[in-house]
């Protein structure tokens, strides 16, 4: 084979890797808009409130006989799509490793999201039960779509090209996160000017999150490939078992590679910390610091828009410090930025958006080079698999940072405690992290180890 061939081969695998990333880059696009429209900001109170019109005097609903406060129903709901999701993950990714077809249980779990999102626009009067199956229906299926979205990642980028693709998949989400929040606000604050109802509003913009995310999914469709299965291991081997022993499964195959097991648990803690951090924020600028809705709606806009600056720009740091100590140096961020929130003065917007301002610049990049060294330390032909015990870690451990925040307001009665308490998931995971050897743990997984890393 002549050189020229090899140049011209080498030149077509690379258009090959540049059109799948590019069209990888969208499924962040079409996804991220039901995270930030319809769960952080409209749903919530939404839901509840269908929930309390239908409830008896006591306050209570009554799905399937079971008594329930009106005012939990939405973070009971949350709770069982997380169940749900962890049950089939497992089962979703040993599937897509053993098969090797990706990209069509993909699209099966991204148009079941969006449907479920879409039908949210018949979310009136006291269908609280119609908006509680909706929910978990559309969560689990972005628990498995992401799953199986993030293990393509190994398969569409060489080792020292993922810090910059995961980081871009980051800002891409981010970015349209933000662009149909304005979109969203816009009609929310002025649905007299539009001839609607509030409740109309929220609906259509509950809707309109469920047509982006399907629309934009046929981007990574028509541009994704799906590759012959590499491995077939002794988890993929049992796709068929129940959900909790598929777990099983993954995790025992997990064991033969300690140090993948080390980073997920560091990930795990700091993860943890993060999480806890974005859904509590708010309650932190109502509650200690007495803020208004408007403030805390835009705070969650700056941070969307910001995040797509934080991601790009530690993707370019990783680059020259590598990304293990990129992440090393967000968690130190966070610390501090926690720090400088705990002694904001109430009544003070500016403060607060202030530290949105910190947290959105940090928040992508933490995100995006933890999805990007992770990759590394996936053996080859286990991406799904791997990532679903990675796509648990993310969204389906995520109590712990919660139940210590809801338990240090209990003791001290203080919110400024309670947000200074989430300090200790960052610097455990600070240590967790630091311990692990990167470099070791990619070459035991079997991957090539990037020069920077």
């Amino acid at each position: 084979m002549g050189i020229d061939t090899v140049r011209t081969e080498a030149s077509d695998d690379a258009v090959g890797r540049r059109r799948e990333q590019r069209g990888w880059y969208f499924y962040d696009w079409a996804c991220s808009v039901y995270s930030t429209s319809v769960l952080t900001v409209f749903l919530g109170p939404y839901l509840t409130s269908v929930a309390k019109k239908a409830a008896d005097a006591d306050g209570y609903v009554h799905p399937l006989g079971i008594p329930v406060r009106a005012g939990s129903f939405f973070a009971y709901s949350v709770s069982l799509s997380v169940i749900v999701a962890v049950l089939v993950m497992p089962l979703v990714g040993a599937a897509a490793d053993r098969s090797g077809r990706k990209k069509p249980l993909l699209g099966a779990a991204a148009y079941v999201g969006a449907a479920a999102t879409t039908g949210m626009f018949f979310l009136d009067g006291d269908r609280y039960l119609l908006g509680g199956v909706l929910l978990i229906v559309a969560n689990g299926a972005l628990s498995v779509s992401m799953m199986l979205y993030n293990s393509y990642l190994p398969q569409i980028a060489l080792p020292e090209e993922r810090d910059a693709v995961s980081s871009r998949g980051w800002a891409f989400g981010y970015a349209a996160g933000s662009l149909v929040l304005v979109g969203n606000l816009v009609l929310y604050l002025a649905h007299d000017s539009f001839g609607v109802s509030e409740s109309t509003a929220v609906r259509i913009c509950l809707a309109s999150a469920g047509l982006w995310w399907g629309g934009f999914t046929l981007v990574p469709l028509l541009r994704l490939r799906d590759r012959p299965a590499a491995v077939r291991s002794a988890a993929a081997r049992e796709a068929t078992a129940p959900g909790l022993r598929q777990l099983a499964a993954t995790v025992r195959d997990m064991r033969r590679h300690p140090l993948t097991l080390a980073f997920l648990l560091a990930y795990l803690v700091y993860n943890d910390g993060i999480q806890t951090v974005i859904s509590q924020a708010s309650l932190y600028g109502s509650e200690e610091l007495g803020l208004g809705q408007s403030t805390l709606i835009g705070a969650v806009l700056l941070v969307q828009v910001l995040a797509v600056a934080g991601a790009l720009g530690m993707g370019r740091l990783a680059r020259t410090y590598g990304a293990k100590r990129t992440i090393l140096g967000s968690l130190v961020a966070w610390t501090v930025t926690l720090g400088a929130g705990y002694f904001l003065p109430a009544g003070a917007p500016v403060g607060f958006f202030l530290l949105a301002s910190a947290i959105g610049l940090v928040l992508g990049g933490s995100q995006a080079l933890s999805r990007s060294l992770f990759s590394h330390l996936v053996p080859p032909g286990k991406e799904a698999e791997y990532f679903s015990a990675y796509e648990m870690s993310d969204r389906g451990m995520s109590w712990l940072g919660p139940l210590l925040f809801g338990i240090t307001y209990q003791l001290t009665g203080s919110y400024r405690d309670a947000i200074i308490s989430l300090v200790a998931f960052f610097v455990l995971g600070f240590v967790l992290l630091a311990r692990v050897p990167v470099r070791q743990a990619i070459s035991d997984a079997g991957n090539p180890v990037p020069e920077k890393i």
